[in-house]
This record gives C-alpha cells, structure tokens and sequence, in this order.
C-alpha cells in the first residue's frame, strides 16, 4: 500500500453457507476450467468462511479475469457496414394513388 491509497477495512461478516462461521478476506488459489485446460490463479482474493470453508470470490476480480482469458481479448471488433437497400434498375413496384 502507497501513502495516497485509502485504507480499506474489510470487517468479517456472518457466513450464509453455516451461520455459524465467518467470513475472512482471504487470498487463495482459484481454479477454472478454459475448454480442456485447468487454470490456476495464485493469490486470487476471496472471503473464506472460517468453520465451514465457503468461498466468495471478488466479483470485480472474476470479471477481470474473464476478460484476460477471453480469446476475443486483444484482437480487434470488426465493424460491420450498413448495406444499403439497393433496386436494380427498371424495377419499380406499383404503388396504387391514395385517390383511386
């Protein structure tokens, strides 16, 4: 932590598995599966039920990594271009005159 960077108190709460335990911000390994391959993530913040051993993940974390390991990631979105609704000459449809 930096001279500039708030403190930030993360207090433990009640764990909603147990009711019994609670829950520690905790850094931990987080295992995922990307297609046929296990991913392990070292240090990966968590809260951790002290009796009964229930995670929560960081959501924001999650979403970071979601992203990084997203096979979209880095590569440039391709704009589609609008077509434009093209007739071909000397094909007109007749439209009846409100009048008639």
């Amino acid at each position: 932590m930096t001279e500039n960077e708030p403190e930030i108190i993360l207090d433990p709460f009640p764990c909603t598995e147990c009711s019994a335990g609670m829950m520690h911000p905790r850094r931990i390994t987080y295992f995922t599966w990307l297609g046929e391959e296990l991913i392990t993530v070292p240090h990966f913040p968590a809260w951790v039920c002290d009796l009964c051993g229930k995670r929560h993940y960081d959501e924001k974390a999650v979403a970071w990594l979601n992203m990084l390991l997203d096979p979209n990631t880095g590569k440039p979105i391709m704009k589609q271009r609008k077509r434009s609704v093209r007739t071909r000459p000397g094909l007109h449809t007749h439209r009846p005159h409100p009048d008639s």
